[in-house]
């Protein structure tokens, strides 16, 4: 069963997830954020009372999550810079979110996009796991700026950044 989408624009998006049965409300958290023991542990603390109650428990989970966590919530953002298309095609269950999130690249020259990808592809070879930064508001160039400037830390100190930048974006 396909989750439906948030309203993040009133608060009956609450009483929608509350009233979910635990698969829908799973696949719903999924959405938000691609990790199974996440969106379960959230799904089973229902009823959230206010949307406080959700970003607060979604934090306390959050705190909770192994390096394996991370890495499955990270497999589920594409590679900042990559192709719109095949972005949307890949990600369709988060294309609007995604593409809301990325608004900084759809600006971007090619050439830009061209060099943040291969930045992409060089971080995801060498940590092992999607790159990603809470991209809302900032260009292709801060994007690529944050990026190089993660990338000669300890693959120990980055998962823990990227888990960082993921939290950011899941409370968005």
């Amino acid at each position: 069963v396909a989750a439906a989408p948030l309203r993040h624009t009133s608060m009956t998006w609450i009483s929608d997830l509350n009233r979910a049965s635990e698969s829908e409300a799973t696949a719903t958290l999924m959405r938000v954020c691609g990790s199974t023991a996440w969106a379960r542990s959230m799904a089973a603390i229902r009823p959230f009372l206010s949307a406080e109650h959700v970003f607060q428990a979604a934090d306390e989970v959050w705190n909770t999550a192994t390096r394996s966590d991370v890495i499955e919530a990270l497999s589920h953002h594409p590679l900042l810079g990559q192709d719109m298309t095949a972005l949307r095609a890949k990600f369709a269950t988060t294309a609007d979110w995604s593409a809301d999130e990325q608004s900084g690249v759809r600006a971007a020259s090619e050439t830009d996009l061209n060099a943040l990808a291969a930045l992409n592809r060089a971080y995801l070879h060498r940590f092992g796991f999607t790159p990603v930064v809470c991209a809302t508001g900032k260009s292709v160039t801060e994007m690529t700026a944050l990026l190089l400037a993660r990338f000669d830390n300890p693959p120990e100190i980055e998962w823990k950044i990227a888990a960082e930048e993921q939290r950011k974006i899941t409370r968005i």
